[in-house]
């Protein structure tokens, strides 16, 4: 993995690199990894993602497909908006 620094800006390559991270599931690992994990429950926790990731899909395809209804968009409280400036104090 690589992070490129620009103009020696390191807290936005921190940022740019815990994203790569969580996007590659570093940090899932590492949680999982602090106590042993049986065999046993090993292949159980991983059927059961494979059947998330299974069902997911599917319900997405469905969407595509129209076969099933699309989620609900979450409504935004929309922001007082200021005023735009007038001419008048844009030329001045």
């Amino acid at each position: 993995m690589q992070v490129l620094v620009r103009d020696n800006n390191v807290d936005q390559a921190l940022r740019v690199l815990k994203k790569k991270m969580q996007r590659e599931g570093v940090f899932r690992e590492m949680k999982q990894r602090r106590a042993y994990e049986k065999p046993s429950e090993r292949r159980t926790r991983e059927k059961a993602e494979a059947i998330r990731r299974a069902r997911k899909l599917a319900r997405k395809q469905a969407q595509r497909e129209g076969l099933a209804p699309t989620p609900k968009r979450k409504s935004r409280p929309e922001k007082p908006r200021s005023p735009a400036p007038s001419v008048s104090t844009l030329t001045s």
